[in-house]
């Protein structure tokens, strides 16, 4: 979890959120299909991608949606909630190969990117609507989304 806790008072619109980086191989691929049940072969058959218009294995959408539950709640800190949250699935992101059983090649690194464009408050919670996504390495916003979380008041 975080090492330090986000306060309500301490937030001010326009704070960028400090970004998380990702990679995706394909390892971590078969560990998500695995995981998630989600056996898609747009995921791992290199030929069966080829023929989908995607230009290759594609890495899960979910396993991209998690990557920004993980970077808003890391960020918000324990005592933080997280009232609300979306994201869509605008672009197609391919995996690093392997270069041997454990190492990816050098490749793409993704971000999770984020700001603070709303602070409020609604009754007796300090609320927090947030602008997120996960950007590849061009910085192309890939997998947008937003999420409401509701942090402490300093004390």
């Amino acid at each position: 979890m975080s090492k330090e806790q986000i306060y309500w008072d301490d937030i001010e619109v326009g704070q960028e959120l400090p970004p998380l980086p990702k990679i995706a191989d394909r390892v971590m691929l078969v560990k998500w299909a695995g995981a998630s049940g989600d056996f898609n072969p747009h995921h791992y058959d290199d030929a069966f991608a080829a023929t989908q218009g995607t230009d290759g294995v594609i890495v899960h959408g979910l396993l991209k949606h998690a990557w920004l539950i993980q970077f808003v709640t890391s960020w918000m800190g324990d005592q933080g909630f997280m009232k609300k949250f979306d994201c869509q699935y605008r672009g197609f992101d391919h995996p690093r190969t392997m270069k041997t059983m454990s190492e990816p090649n050098d490749g793409e690194t993704w971000h999770c990117v984020g700001k603070v464009v709303k602070k409020y408050q609604d009754g007796d919670n300090g609320c927090v609507d947030l602008e997120i996504g996960v950007e590849n390495g061009e910085k192309k916003m890939t997998t947008p989304g937003s999420a409401t979380v509701i942090l402490p008041a300093r004390e």
